[in-house]
C-alpha cells in the first residue's frame, strides 16, 4: 500500500500515520526524518542535502524527488510505503509521476481551523522531558505541572493560537493545489482520494481510513 497523508498541523497525522503502518506494514517517511537519514548514512544525496541546509539554501525538489526514490528503494518498503509531509507542492507530485512512482491512494484528515486551535491551544509540555499533556484530553494530575516531576508546563510557541494560524495559512496555501491535483487523479481513476472527518475520536478516523482505503 502506497498511501500520500495530508493534514494540518493538529489534525492527529502522527497518530493515524502509526495505525496505518502497522496494519500495512509499511514504514512511515517524513521528509525532515528522511533528510536526517540520508545525512546520517552519508549518501551521495544526503551530502548535497546537508550542504545545501549548511549553506542556508533551501534543499531543491530534484535532491528532495531523489531522495525519495533512494528512500523508498530500501528493503522495508517492498510492501509499500506512507508519505507524511511529502509531496509540498505540484512540481513535487508531477516529478513522483515523471519517475513512475505510483501512488494507491491520498488520505486527507479534515479539521476545521478553529478546531485545530483550540486543540493545540491546550497542550502542554515538561521542557526538560518532553512530555506532553492536554488541558481537556490528557490533563495533568496537578494543573500546571508535570506528573513525575512536579516541575512548571508551558505552551510551546508553536502552540500559541496567533503561531497556529500562520501554520495554518501556509499549509492552506501549500496543499490547497495537492488536493485539487489528486482530486483530478483520483476521477480519472488512478488513485483513491479519502477525505475522512477528523475532528472524531482517533479510533473513528482510523476506521473511516480504513473503510476508504479497503474499499
Amino acid at each position: 500500500m502506497k498511501v500520500i497523508l495530508l493534514g494540518p498541523p493538529g489534525a492527529g497525522k502522527g497518530t493515524q500515520a502509526e495505525t496505518i503502518c502497522e496494519a500495512y506494514n509499511i514504514p512511515h517517511i517524513s521528509t525532515g526524518n528522511m533528510l536526517r537519514e540520508a545525512v546520517d548514512a552519508g549518501t551521495e544525496l544526503g551530502l548535497e542535502a546537508k550542504s545545501l541546509m549548511d549553506a542556508g539554501i533551501l534543499v531543491s525538489d530534484e535532491v528532495i524527488v531523489g531522495l525519495v526514490e533512494e528512500r523508498i528503494s530500501s528493503p522495508d518498503c517492498e510492501e509499500g510505503f506512507l508519505f507524511d509531509g511529502f509531496p509540498r507542492t505540484i512540481p513535487q507530485a508531477e516529478a513522483l509521476i515523471k519517475r513512475k512512482i505510483t501512488i494507491d491512494a491520498v488520505v486527507e484528515i479534515d479539521v476545521p481551523d478553529q478546531d485545530i486551535i483550540d486543540r493545540m491551544a491546550g497542550r502542554r509540555m515538561h521542557p526538560s522531558s518532553g512530555r506532553n499533556y492536554h488541558i481537556v484530553y490528557n490533563p495533568p494530575k496537578e494543573e500546571g505541572k508535570d506528573d513525575i516531576t512536579g516541575e512548571d508546563l508551558i505552551l510551546r510557541e508553536d502552540d500559541k493560537p496567533e503561531t497556529v494560524k500562520d501554520r495554518l495559512n501556509v499549509y492552506a496555501e501549500q496543499t490547497s493545489p495537492l488536493i485539487q491535483f489528486y482530486s483530478r487523479l483520483s476521477s480519472e481513476g488512478l488513485l483513491k482520494y479519502i477525505k475522512v472527518s477528523g475532528i472524531e475520536s482517533p479510533e473513528a478516523v482510523s476506521s473511516q481510513i480504513k473503510t476508504g482505503l479497503e474499499a
